[in-house]
């Protein structure tokens, strides 16, 4: 059982502010500070440290963040599995990036299902942004990314390797005829929302070539990928994606592929946890059965 003084220190971290802190456990200020106190002695450090009248964590306290979230959550999915395994019945909560949820996951998942008549499933389709904060405070146990993350705070396998290109409608009309991405400068380019790992690896290609997306003449910016590939299909503009995402398109021709030289040509997806949990040979099986 996870030690309440540990909740504490989480829920500090949560506000950066004793006081809330305080307000939002309903327990005393002083006692809040006991509680650190208490904690701060027992692994002879400082986890606080004042930036004026702000706080903030100190390299101790946020190795031990890192660890104590891990711990919450190990605690919280025990809790689940105890339960489970009382009922007869298992459960995965996890979440995929939109590609990989609509695109990679659901023949996968039909068999997993086919294979494990007693499961339960939850799984959410988010960007990557959202899908680190919800791994962060414990809604998922576990995700499967498309985006940059912080390979230090996490424990990952590699889930596959996709090819990335930048495609078009079949009747587009360019500006100028592209071989690089700067000649791409002069196109109406549709793009993901921010947060989106399909946008943040073309803005990364970008990068490279010292160009960012201000430097197109318009930016269309869409959140869903069936809507970008639509507009792109008539015409309004060009994107980046995975191949993967307009497979059909491509081989039914309403959507042809762009040559792009100097655009990464593969990406990972990665099947990420939380660094250092206790269960991590259970996830390392769920990535050889998905």
């Amino acid at each position: 059982m996870l030690d309440f003084r540990i909740n504490t220190f989480l829920t500090v971290c949560e506000y950066m502010n004793f006081t809330k802190a305080s307000e939002v456990l309903c327990i005393t200020q002083p006692a809040v500070s006991q509680h650190i106190k208490y904690l701060e002695k027992s692994y002879d450090t400082k986890f606080f440290e004042y930036e004026g009248k702000k706080i903030r964590l100190t390299k101790s306290g946020k190795i031990f963040y890192e660890t104590a979230t891990t711990m919450k959550h190990d605690e919280q999915y025990l809790k689940e599995k105890i339960t489970e395994e009382k009922l007869g019945v298992t459960s995965l909560k996890f979440g995929a990036t939109l590609t990989i949820g609509e695109f990679i996951l659901p023949q996968k998942l039909s068999d997993y299902l086919n294979r494990n008549n007693n499961m339960k499933m939850t799984m959410i389709s988010a960007n990557t942004e959202e899908l680190l904060h919800k791994l962060e405070h414990g809604e998922i146990d576990f995700a499967l990314v498309e985006g940059y993350f912080t390979k230090s705070e996490y424990d990952f396998v590699v889930y596959s390797s996709e090819n990335y290109i930048c495609v078009s409608g079949k009747d587009y009309s360019f500006k100028k005829q592209p071989h690089v991405l700067e000649d791409l400068l002069q196109e109406t380019l549709i793009v993901r929302e921010k947060g989106s790992g399909t946008r943040d690896i073309f803005e990364k290609n970008l990068e490279r070539q010292n160009l960012t997306l201000n430097d197109f003449s318009k930016v269309i910016e869409i959140g869903n990928i069936n809507a970008i590939k639509h507009l792109v299909k008539n015409n309004n503009g060009i994107t980046s994606l995975y191949e993967v995402a307009v497979k059909d398109e491509l081989e039914n021709g309403t959507l042809k592929k762009i040559e792009i030289e100097d655009l990464q040509k593969t990406h990972d997806f990665y099947f990420i946890w939380r660094k250092n949990s206790a269960f991590k040979s259970l996830y390392q099986k769920l990535v050889e059965e998905f």
